[in-house]
């Protein structure tokens, strides 16, 4: 592939890692399906890896001050928890099964919100069980499938957080499993002076798209934008269901 092809479907995948950044959760995990149209998809992992963690650093700065804590402090521990797991099986578990579990869970929790949406529903709170295993859940399929944003969001949403603490909650759990999955991938796949300079190139796309998304996600309606979410997460989650019965 030539230069212009490469700066562009690699570009639009790096700002699509950026939107996701800067709030707009799900976007990114359409980054490494557009790589894997012109290489390999253990390449695209390995090249976007370096794209996430630049972006995290500014999600991190844009909310530094909105996030909920209390989730932060249930997640966090438990999504390492989940990289480590992921790591120590890579070799025994298939992307194929992890990628249908997730999915098949996503198409279900946003099937019975909407079946649901005409009844009261107070918001849930925070939950050491459920964050414990939805957590570790997410920080697993993150490092094994680059789906971690479906059990993140399952927990979260019946919460009903303010979409700013939603957005910046999400912004920094990943930022820690991004940065936990960086030594792992890279015992698993060195890393090369390729991977770096085409990462290096990426880096403006990825830092337009992180401030892009921040902007948006408070100019949305709280109610559009949690539909978004949703409606990202059943696409998402049929498009994992999808390649799978595909391969």
């Amino acid at each position: 592939m030539d230069d212009l092809h490469y700066l562009i479907w690699a570009g639009l995948a790096a700002a699509m890692v950026g939107l996701s950044k800067g709030g707009l959760p799900t976007v990114g995990m359409l980054s490494v399906p557009i790589l894997s149209l012109f290489m390999s998809p253990v390449k695209a992992v390995v090249m976007l890896l370096p794209i996430y963690i630049i972006s995290d650093m500014v999600g991190l700065w844009l909310y530094r001050r909105h996030f909920s804590a209390i989730n932060l402090q249930i997640l966090v521990p438990a999504g390492v928890g989940g990289v480590l797991v992921g790591w120590l099986t890579a070799s025994l578990v298939s992307d194929t099964a992890v990628k249908m579990m997730i999915g098949l869970m996503g198409v279900g929790f946003v099937l019975n919100t909407w079946r649901k949406r005409h009844t009261a529903q107070t918001p849930r709170p925070a939950s050491w069980t459920k964050g414990l295993v939805w957590g570790s859940l997410s920080g697993f399929s993150s490092f094994i499938a680059h789906a971690g944003g479906p059990p993140f969001q399952v927990y979260l949403l019946p919460q009903k957080l303010p979409k700013v603490v939603f957005a910046g909650t999400s912004t920094l759990f990943f930022a820690v499993i991004n940065l936990a999955k960086l030594g792992p991938y890279h015992q698993l796949q060195p890393y090369g002076a390729t991977e770096l300079t085409g990462a290096l190139v990426l880096i403006p796309f990825a830092l337009v798209g992180t401030v892009v998304g921040a902007y948006l996600t408070r100019k949305i309606a709280d109610d559009w934008f949690f539909k978004w979410v949703q409606l990202g997460l059943l696409v998402i989650s049929i498009k994992l269901i999808v390649d799978v019965i595909r391969a």
